[in-house]
């Protein structure tokens, strides 16, 4: 039985069978404990009252009549008896019967005490709930009157409906297995769709989704399907753009090396111009080399900053340490550099990342800024954090092309030759690195107005 709803068809029936089985023990129960019970303590009240009629003396005709008038229009066997040794035969019956009481009971009937007995009587053969009270006098036991009640357990009551009893039982079984067939296959069916998306999403088939048709846990659970689903066919179609960019990106100076490198050992290219060849191949290596570089740091975006990478910096040095390296392209562009730093600002970072977030904004506006141009460097605490912004009085990027800006592999200008912009990898490996650092990145910029980048980090009391 492999399957999750034959599973819980199979227990649910049970449930019913103990159910069913509880009920009859149940009902026994309160039979016993209620009905019988109230019978005795009505018998008991009954023989009380007539044994006060008993005045002393032997158990006299009038007596035995009196109570015989009461007995037949009382709902229980009542008859009383002179002498208990011959009870038996006194009793309305031919047969000599066993006595009703032994030794021990007489001897409490004597002492003046009633006895109850339930259980199956032989003289009546039949389950009886019987009360006994003695007539003594002087501790002679005169006689006894007798009470019984015949006891009938509910099966006994319904002998004969028994088979229409257990019949009924039967088909209230089959049906309401039937019932919780259906139910749990209603129920159970958005699970077996599930199961066979999962089986198609591991296929590879990620369009796969199921119908959410509740709002129960099994809604809920193919609802985070298909968002799971989603997100997995997102970053699906993302690793193939991705590997599809960067297998253009690297084509391109492939092919240039290997063009002029071939075209130089074939002597095709004519000595005046070999030069100007190797210097291409020169360049193109190296922008393979700063590519296959950034790569590699965008491939280990997942990792989070180890604990051991970690630790205080004086923001403003380090923003000075990036400008050091940053200092000989200011100067060919004759850049204005403004520096507002707080030199109080602490934060609790991989120095060397932090130093490549600056590097590559400062980079940025380096580039896309005119020459003279000017560049504004700001650091101070903002609402408990440690707020940077570098600005610029360069190009701009259009408002379109914001909400793309940190994307792998995003040009502004899509006609822009890859000799006057980056890999477009500098801004995702910026986004990634400050994420890393429990910070946030945004970007403003009006074209030909200039652009400003503001990088958050949290200052050290915040993560201590």
């Amino acid at each position: 039985m492999k399957k999750l709803s034959s599973k819980l068809w199979l227990l649910i029936v049970l449930f019913l069978s103990m159910t069913v089985f509880f009920m009859y023990i149940f009902t026994n129960f309160l039979y016993e404990q209620l009905y019988v019970e109230d019978t005795k303590a009505s018998m008991i009240e009954i023989g009380e009252k007539l044994q006060t009629k008993y005045k002393g003396g032997k158990v006299t005709d009038e007596l035995i009549y009196e109570i015989e008038q009461y007995a037949d229009y009382a709902n229980v066997e009542i008859f009383a008896v002179r002498n208990p040794r011959e009870l038996s035969a006194c009793v309305p019956f031919e047969i000599d019967y066993d006595t009703l009481i032994g030794p021990d009971e007489r001897q409490r009937l004597i002492a003046g005490k009633k006895i109850t007995k339930i259980g199956y009587e032989q003289r009546f053969e039949r389950q009886i709930i019987s009360v006994i009270l003695p007539f003594t006098d002087q501790n002679r036991l005169e006689g006894i009157l007798y009470l019984y009640f015949p006891l009938a357990k509910i099966s006994e009551l319904a002998k004969e409906e028994v088979l229409l009893l257990i019949t009924g039982a039967i088909m209230f079984l089959i049906i309401a297995a039937f019932f919780v067939y259906q139910g749990m296959r209603k129920i159970l069916q958005p699970l077996a769709n599930l199961q066979q998306a999962v089986n198609q999403m591991a296929n590879g088939d990620y369009q796969t989704r199921v119908d959410v048709t509740s709002k129960d846990e099994i809604g809920s659970l193919s609802s985070a399907f298909n968002q799971m689903a989603h997100s997995i066919q997102q970053e699906d179609e993302a690793q193939k753009s991705f590997l599809a960019t960067v297998s253009h990106e690297l084509r391109t100076p492939i092919s240039y090396v290997k063009g002029y490198s071939e075209a130089i050992q074939s002597g095709i290219i004519e000595e005046d111009k070999r030069d100007e060849a190797i210097q291409l191949i020169a360049r193109e290596s190296a922008r393979m080399e700063r590519l296959t570089n950034e790569l590699m740091q965008l491939a280990r975006k997942e990792e989070a900053l180890h604990t051991n990478e970690a630790e205080p910096l004086v923001l403003a040095e380090t923003i000075r340490d990036a400008l050091s390296l940053v200092e000989q392209k200011v100067a060919l562009k004759s850049i204005q550099l403004i520096l507002q730093l707080e030199e109080e600002l602490i934060v609790i970072g991989d120095e060397q990342k932090l130093k490549q977030v600056f590097i590559n904004v400062l980079e940025n506006a380096i580039h896309y800024s005119s020459e003279g141009g000017c560049i504004t460097i700001d650091s101070k605490t903002l609402n408990n954090e440690a707020q940077i912004l570098i600005s610029d009085e360069g190009i701009g990027i259009p408002v379109e092309d914001l909400p793309h800006i940190t994307k792998r592999f995003y040009r502004v200008n899509k006609a822009r030759s890859r000799l006057d912009g980056g890999s477009g990898l500098g801004l995702s490996i910026v986004e990634q690195i400050v994420k890393q650092h429990k910070g946030s990145l945004k970007i403003k910029s009006i074209v030909e107005k200039g652009t400003q980048v503001e990088i958050m980090f949290p200052i050290m009391e915040e993560l201590e």
